[in-house]
């Protein structure tokens, strides 16, 4: 690259680089300005949005205003009225403070800026077109400040390329002014969409209520109040206050985990963390409790000028706001049990993995907090071992479960090709279940083993040998000897695996049980805009939806059909926890119906069924677990069953 020599950027260059820190779309935009509103004493905020943000954005308040002097210095850089001094710089109590807002909007949009202080007769106006101030003088406004932004990035079309279309910019504006209406209920807002009004909050509300205008009632009528306090050694009270959600209404996304420090929405990870560990094992693996935290510290315990756009935050004792976060939420964390992952798949309805009734074929509970199937500690309680009949092969077996709990063992199906069976150490979750089927456990006599002539599969010269206690197909691998092993398949679990892989495929035809009655659900705002997002995905899933619109963008969804599998009262349920949010969506739908549609265990299979349901298995593509994460596939060499009869 040729050296070319160094020079002193242009002006209009130099605003629209120090813009782009600021200026990324247009929340950030509104961002900016509201923030000034509220540093301005403003009582009541109104927010209009056109083309998104981009063709037309105004925020106007009711507060303090600009004099008429100042106005030409508010939109010239590193000008502010929140600083004096360098000492101002670590104890800062506004929202605004670096002076670069409005000149760096001004340098990239059409700016308007209106305003009437509070001691002035008549109000007054600039105009700042692209970093160039084209007109001023007197404007009619009765109090506060009025900015209007028009053609966002039309001047430099390379950064306009990279904004979302219209409705994605609109919903990340509203977004933004919902975590700001937060921060200040006490503040009224309102914003309108296109000539829509969207939401009008009043001011003077709580955190509660001000939530519920947001988050749907199944969400926030269980949200708990949380306070704590303590109390700095150099002076000042770090407290934490806000509302938090039981880990037994988690949900399957960060979105609802909304951080504020001193009243300033921030995105912080080292407040995540102790979110996290406040929640530690008692949620499942990816999913999210619901909270709305507000730290208040002393202005120098927190530094607020690490980030251009000030949404991260950096702390002098980040030990303290670990231990702060973590002690605050505690009592709520640990208010309930994390709920097993299988409840509702068929609990207490015989439809569910096994004949335990509590939604468990394998009589006892997950192993640890992320869902991984492990551990033999609850696994005896339902064993007839475990009561002392057969305390030698009860302890035998205790000490084959010694080794590590889980691991992968070669399996190829062909050359090049990886295992499709999760191989454990101990007898795979599944291992209590034989006893489970024994005449000692009390269950059905009959042959425990119904085999036949061995017939090998397609794929990995694997043989069908039969089927045991009418839950698990047998299989072997290999000609015998140190090559080969004996495997199990659990038979309701490749079913499972199998019909959702064709459900993902063929996304369901939509077919459909219409309901004598209709069921009526009201929704509230949130609710319905998820259900208008979710509108073709349920049609398809099975659902006979009609929804009438009400004020204030709620309404009142109708169900006239559910999906044939599910009976109606769980359909109403589920379709309930998706609306408000708390499902994975329709996933969780599909993964439902697998369940309820596959073979279930303790159905004896004739061969040519059992060698179907093989074959179709093996012909998927994610075949190592069942949709709900359990191993599908358990398998042991020579050596497993030379440690398990003390061979070696």
């Amino acid at each position: 690259m040729q050296r070319r020599p160094i020079i002193l950027l242009p002006e209009t260059l130099r605003n629209q680089i120090a813009a782009g820190e600021v200026v990324e779309r247009p929340a950030s935009v509104l961002k900016e300005l509201v923030e000034n509103s509220l540093d301005a004493g403003a009582a009541r905020i109104d927010v209009t949005l056109e083309g998104g943000g981009v063709t037309r954005l105004v925020v106007q308040d009711d507060g303090a205003g600009i004099p008429a002097g100042e106005l030409e210095l508010a939109v010239t850089r590193h000008a502010t009225s929140k600083l004096s001094s360098a000492a101002d710089l670590f104890r800062v109590s506004s929202y605004g403070f670096r002076g670069e807002a409005l000149p760096s909007i001004a340098s990239v949009a059409h700016l308007t800026l209106t305003s009437r202080f509070r001691e002035a007769e008549e109000a007054h106006r600039l105009e700042v077109e692209f970093g160039t101030l084209v007109e001023q003088g007197p404007a009619a406004l009765a109090a506060g400040t009025r900015v209007e932004m028009r053609r966002l990035f039309a001047a430099t079309p390379a950064r306009l390329k990279f904004l979302k279309s219209e409705a994605t910019e609109a919903k990340r504006c509203q977004e933004t002014l919902m975590r700001m209406s937060l921060a200040r209920p006490d503040v009224a807002f309102s914003l309108t969409l296109g000539g829509r009004e969207v939401f009008r909050l009043p001011g003077g509300q709580d955190l509660r209520a001000r939530l519920a205008q947001f988050w749907p009632p199944a969400v926030t009528t269980d949200l708990v109040e949380i306070s704590r306090t303590h109390t700095h050694p150099d002076g000042g009270d770090m407290t934490v206050s806000g509302l938090a959600g039981r880990p037994s209404r988690a949900q399957n996304r960060p979105d609802r985990l909304l951080f504020y420090v001193n009243g300033r929405p921030v995105q912080d990870k080292l407040i995540m963390r102790a979110v996290r560990d406040a929640y530690k094992g008692r949620l499942l693996s990816g999913e999210y409790p619901q909270a709305a935290l507000f730290l208040s510290l002393p202005p120098e315990e927190v530094d607020v000028n690490v980030h251009p756009a000030k949404l991260e935050v950096r702390f002098r004792e980040e030990g303290a706001i670990i231990a702060l976060v973590r002690h605050a939420l505690a009592p709520v964390a640990v208010e309930d049990a994390v709920a097993d992952p299988v409840q509702g798949y068929g609990q207490g309805q015989g439809q569910g993995y096994g004949d335990q009734g509590d939604g468990n074929p394998y009589g006892r509970p997950y192993g640890g907090p992320q869902g991984t199937y492990g551990g033999v500690s609850g696994g005896v309680s339902g064993n007839a071992w475990s009561q002392g009949e057969k305390p030698g092969l009860w302890r035998a077996s205790q000490e084959f479960r010694s080794p590590p709990a889980e691991r992968h063992v070669p399996l190829p199906l062909s050359p090049g090709q990886p295992s499709p069976f999760h191989q454990s150490g101990q007898p795979g979750g599944h291992g209590d279940s034989f006893a489970q089927h024994t005449p000692d456990a009390g269950h059905r006599a009959g042959p425990l083993f119904a085999a036949g002539d061995p017939t090998t599969l397609s794929q990995g010269g694997l043989e069908y040998l039969g089927q045991i206690a009418g839950t698990y197909l047998v299989l072997r691998q290999g000609a015998g000897g140190d090559e080969g092993r004996l495997v199990l398949v659990d038979q309701h679990a490749a079913h499972e695996r199998v019909i959702l892989e064709n459900m993902r495929r063929a996304r369901t035809g939509g077919d459909s049980q219409p309901l004598a009655v209709p069921l009526e659900l009201p929704l509230h705002s949130s609710e319905a805009e998820r259900a208008q997002e979710m509108w073709q995905g349920l049609r398809d899933a099975g659902f006979q939806l009609d929804l009438s619109a009400e004020g204030k963008g709620g309404g009142r969804l109708f169900v006239r059909g559910v999906p044939p599998s599910l009976p109606t009262g769980r359909a109403t349920e589920f379709l309930r926890e998706m609306l408000s949010d708390r499902s994975a969506g329709l996933e969780t739908l599909w993964i439902l119906l697998s369940c309820k549609s596959a073979i279930k265990a303790g159905t004896e299979l004739a061969r040519d069924e059992a060698l179907a349901l093989l074959e179709a298995w093996l012909a998927t593509a994610d075949r190592d677990h069942c949709p709900h994460g359990r191993p599908i596939a358990v398998s042991w060499g020579a050596q497993d069953l030379e440690r398990i009869f003390k061979r070696k």
